[in-house]
């Protein structure tokens, strides 16, 4: 895997520590004193090397080195060749780790503060193709309708089969404004899909908010977590408190397609919810290197009921907030099951040669469940599906001939007839319906409203 690049993001975007030392300020969530670092086995079962071996292993190193500086086919800068062999080192070890030169380094730090260059895509690399794993909202990709689970496989015209993921990401990237033709294989879709996007500064709003519900739920969707997220979801709150006022009845909480991000922007976002216990914990190679974070007091949702939607493009620091809320039984899980990744990066400086990403940890949720490979399941299974309304056949008792009166409405007036201010609204509400039917429905958001409109209820009779 490689950085955060200006022309999108590599996949899924980390839980990462910036700038720390290893278990300065790690990241979230393991399980099992058993499990340990992915590559790596627990320390006491590692062979003590013998010096005289890795000696000799250097100097294989060193053979290889000058074989490929000599007779390699293009000569090739020895610089060069030093980044490749601890790129291949750390990538080796699993897709999270890599080195990153000065450049990637510094777009990573640009990319954390929720402002990059590029198309807007979160990817990753599957069975030697690029996979979309999600589109960044409102950005390029987004717009040119790319979608979750589409395969790159050309970019203008030239295969990129054989190439890494780093090779593929900086394909993509270029100047701002310079359009680029990506070739998409989309399941469900025989021929290949062809999209030309033009390249722009991503400016990534990783929270938005709404009302649904007839103004009755509080709608937060967030897209990544950066540096703003944790404000971003307390000023969402205080805005929907503000336009909901006494009929709010709930919050859906959306973290799909959410590929994560930071982890103490993970942690800050449970906090905010939750009113004690531990939020994450974090297990690396050594018994001694365990790290918990727990939640302070105060819930900025005043407890009411938390719908949280998931997917398998949720990913990381989405799935740290998600366990946590499922744990303490603090919101339902709707959706279905999250990407599975479960361990924790390190960005670690190399003063004058940029920077190295280090898989140092796995996370686990305050159950002591990991993540990592299995994901989170959501407490209702809630697949995507269209949804057709089907006309009935307005038929009912009230048609039949002699059919009983209503005693309750017995004697009342007809209707008397509407105004012109009811007219007038009655088109505004015939036009937004309009226009509401145009947009296709979001079934799963749907469920979580339903979901939270039976809770208030069922709170009412009891």
């Amino acid at each position: 895997m490689r950085s955060l690049s200006l022309s999108l993001l590599t996949v899924p975007a980390l839980c990462l520590i910036l700038a720390q030392p290893v278990f300065a300020q790690t990241p979230a969530t393991p399980p099992a004193d058993a499990e340990r670092t992915a590559g790596t086995q627990p320390a006491a079962e590692v062979k003590k090397q013998d010096p005289a071996e890795t000696y000799k292993q250097l100097n294989l190193f060193g053979d290889v080195f000058e074989r490929v500086r000599a007779q390699y086919v293009e000569p090739i800068s020895d610089e060069k060749l030093m980044e490749y062999a601890i790129n291949g080192m750390l990538s080796s070890l699993d897709p999270h780790s890599s080195y990153l030169d000065d450049k990637d380094f510094s777009d990573m730090r640009i990319q954390t503060k929720g402002e990059f260059g590029g198309l807007g895509i979160e990817v990753t690399m599957e069975d030697g193709l690029v996979k979309v794993v999600s589109p960044i909202d409102d950005t390029p990709a987004f717009k040119a309708g790319v979608k979750p689970g589409d395969f790159i496989t050309h970019l203008d015209g030239k295969p990129i089969m054989g190439l890494s993921l780093a090779e593929a990401v900086d394909s993509m990237r270029g100047k701002v404004g310079s359009p680029v033709e990506i070739t998409i294989r989309r399941e469900g879709v025989a021929e290949p899909v062809k999209l030309k996007i033009v390249r722009d500064v991503i400016r990534i709003q990783s929270v938005r908010s709404r009302i649904e519900g007839n103004g009755t739920v509080g709608y937060i969707r967030i897209t990544t977590f950066n540096q703003n997220t944790d404000e971003g979801v307390k000023t969402a709150v205080a805005k929907i408190k503000k336009e909901a006022g006494d009929k709010l009845i709930g919050y859906v909480l959306d973290l799909r397609n959410n590929p994560g991000g930071l982890l103490d922007q993970a942690i800050a976002v449970s906090d905010a919810f939750l009113e004690k216990g531990e939020i994450v914990s974090t297990r690396g190679r050594e018994d001694k290197d365990i790290k918990r974070d727990n939640a302070t007091a105060g819930d900025i949702t005043d407890g009411l009921p938390i719908a949280v939607l998931i997917n398998g493009g949720s990913a990381s620091a989405s799935e740290i907030v998600s366990g946590a809320l499922q744990d303490h039984h603090r919101g339902i899980l709707l959706g279905t099951r999250s990407f599975g990744k479960g361990s924790v990066q390190t960005v670690i400086p190399l003063p004058g040669h940029g920077a190295m990403r280090l898989t140092t940890a796995r996370y686990f949720t305050p159950s002591g469940r990991s993540i990592q490979g299995k994901g989170i399941d959501p407490d209702i299974v809630v697949e995507p599906a269209k949804v057709e309304k089907i006309a009935e056949s307005g038929f009912h008792e009230e048609d039949l001939k002699g059919a009983l009166s209503n005693p309750t409405t017995k004697g009342k007036e007809a209707d008397p007839k509407p105004d012109a201010a009811a007219v007038k609204d009655d088109k505004a509400k015939a036009d937004e319906a309009a226009k509401a039917k145009e947009t296709p429905e979001d079934y799963q958001l749907s469920r979580a409203v339903d979901l939270l409109h039976g809770l208030a209820l069922y709170g009412k009779k009891n």
